[in-house]
């Protein structure tokens, strides 16, 4: 079995359309939200990109290449490209004021986006809700893993769209000014845009896929299940050959809902004894539900590496006895990311440091 390593990485968000503009901006403060109206006299705040000139298809297509540009240069662009997203091309429908999708099929958003980069290897759909891009990734370390890639790519997007922000809106998941993960009078999620791209190979790098695992419970399908919650971490834990002591730093799914965000903090205390240190980045670039696997470890990673860390600029809940930490924690071999979304999808990836 070959080992999975991230050889390079890209980043989008409302920070800033590249690392260096995002981890800047986090050193600076928070970026505020913008208002999306969705209907008249009916807007909530979200982590937006920043404009672009040209239709909705542009604009993905020119983001996209400036992304995936980010990793290094592929050459024949010949490996297999995984795509990620919860909304695909609803924007598309709604900016175009198009009657059909691209063109009929789920696939066609991977289409353009494997057309914006002329890539020639098999490309792949997924859309599993907040856990799509993670479960592309794990699906790309699987290929690596068996030895029937030396490559891959997986790219998250969430571009803008007014339809997904009603929708969670109606569901009254949205808070109508910031998320507070963890935080005392929370009262919702803030959605975020972003395209994220994250490139594996199996030639040793700094950071090591070591391990992940997707569990799916419908239970409770919109929201965070605690076994779920259980699972997910002990089966990542287990196929990285890890037990919870080991684990450094946990990214935690908090989102700021009121519910799940306590369902999140009872369960991993349950796991975990005594806690790690705990990191959410949602309130820095937003719940960008499909692309959070990939834009979320990048920015992560990016803060590892690049001296920045996300604030905590609310008042904790004290009653959950957690809380996010508030700067870099100085060991950080083993990382665990968690995240979960609609359908009782609940995933999470272990991130090994291999340097010195």
């Amino acid at each position: 079995m070959s080992g999975v390593y991230l050889a390079g990485m890209g980043l989008a968000c409302a920070l800033g359309d590249d690392m260096r503009s995002a981890l800047a901006s986090l050193k600076r403060g928070a970026v505020p939200a913008k208002p999306v109206t969705v209907a008249d006299g009916i807007q909530w705040p979200v982590h937006t990109l920043a404009p672009r000139p040209g239709d909705w298809t542009q604009r993905l297509r020119d983001t996209v290449r400036d992304v995936v540009a980010q990793t290094g240069d592929w050459g024949a662009r010949t490996a297999p490209l995984f795509v990620a997203s919860s909304s695909l091309d609803i924007g598309f429908m709604e900016h175009e004021k198009q009657d059909l999708r691209l063109g009929g099929d789920l696939q066609d958003f991977a289409g353009i986006v494997a057309e914006s980069l002329g890539w020639q290897g098999a490309v792949f759909t997924v859309s599993t809700a907040c856990t799509s891009a993670l479960n592309a990734l794990l699906a790309a370390a699987g290929l690596l893993r068996t030895g029937e890639a030396d490559e891959a790519l997986v790219i998250g997007a969430e571009m803008g769209n007014r339809f997904t922000v009603a929708g969670f809106g109606a569901m009254q998941l949205l808070s109508p000014d910031s998320a507070r993960p963890f935080g005392e009078g929370r009262n919702g999620l803030v959605l975020g845009e972003a395209v994220a791209a994250l490139r594996l190979g199996s030639r040793p790098a700094r950071w090591q896929v070591a391990g992940g695992a997707n569990v799916v419970d419908g239970r409770n399908p919109s929201g965070t299940e605690a076994s779920a919650v259980h699972a997910m971490c002990r089966g990542a834990l287990a196929q990285s050959g890890l037990q919870p002591a080991d684990i450094d730093l946990i990214k935690v799914q908090a989102a700021g809902s009121p519910v799940n965000d306590a369902i999140e903090a009872e369960a991993l205390k349950q796991v975990f004894e005594p806690l790690p240190p705990l990191v959410s980045l949602k309130p820095a670039l937003g719940h960008t539900l499909g692309a959070s696997g990939a834009a979320e470890l990048a920015l992560l990673i990016g803060c590892i590496e690049g001296g920045a860390w996300p604030s905590v600029d609310y008042p904790l809940d004290a009653s959950l006895g957690i809380a996010p930490s508030t700067q870099t924690p100085q060991k950080l071999r083993n990382i665990l990311l968690n995240f979960a979304g609609f359908g009782g999808g609940h995933a999470s990836l272990v991130l090994k440091d291999t340097g010195p």
